[in-house]
């Protein structure tokens, strides 16, 4: 990240909703940054957001993108225990490890970590998410504080990490596994001979390729 976008970045509310029309906040920094996105387009951060980046980008001030939501009050997910089936699908989606709960047991939102970004809600196939108003009529950075700001992006940032070492983790097993069958290759074909041990073996080594491709990029 340039500086530029990283003083961008800094002034970015880091709930990492995407109604920007970006997967963070990092990636619309960027955007704005390179003159590929403008100053507009952060409902969360509201108009004292957009005052922000004005100020460090020397933009025209503009109205919120009414495309990318409105101005509202901070809510926060609360989920219906009673309906909640334990899927884990809100887990996987919450930006900042904000849900509590493993596979078929009731899940909770841990409400400091919540920053109200609402990608929970189509992800459940039950709909026991709600969110709830907490801010009451205040909205934007009025409601969200560089504190609760800086939180979110650590969380996301040890998130991120956490993904990645169990995608290494993941591939290095598939990896191991592709070069077992390889070390003993009859064994794993069923005893297949000529052509057909070829294309097995040509499987087999695709996926170890695939593997190794994919923790180097993890």
């Amino acid at each position: 990240m340039n500086p530029q976008a990283a003083r961008i970045h800094a002034a970015l509310p880091q709930t990492q909703c995407t109604r920007c029309g970006f997967p963070d906040c990092a990636a619309y920094a960027q955007a704005i940054a390179c003159e590929e996105a403008p100053i507009n387009q952060c409902p969360p951060g509201g108009a004292q957001g957009i005052a922000r980046l004005t100020a460090l980008t020397g933009h025209p001030p503009l109205p919120l993108n009414p495309i990318h939501g409105t101005e509202t009050p901070r809510a926060m997910a609360v989920i219906d225990e009673a309906w909640c089936i334990g899927c884990t699908l809100c887990i996987a989606a919450c930006p900042t490890d904000a849900i509590l709960g493993s596979n078929k047991l009731m899940h909770t939102v841990i409400e400091p970590y919540c920053t109200g970004c609402e990608l929970c809600l189509p992800v459940c196939p039950v709909d026991c998410i709600a969110m709830l108003p907490v801010t009451g009529e205040r909205t934007g950075w009025d409601a969200w504080s560089p504190a609760q700001a800086d939180e979110a992006l650590a969380r996301y940032q040890a998130r991120g990490q956490r993904l990645a070492r169990h995608e290494i983790e993941h591939q290095d097993r598939l990896e191991q596994k592709a070069l077992a069958k390889l070390a003993d290759l009859p064994a794993h074909t069923h005893g297949a001979q000529g052509a057909e041990a070829e294309r097995k073996r040509a499987v087999i080594e695709a996926a170890l390729a695939r593997a190794r491709a994919r923790k180097n990029a993890a």
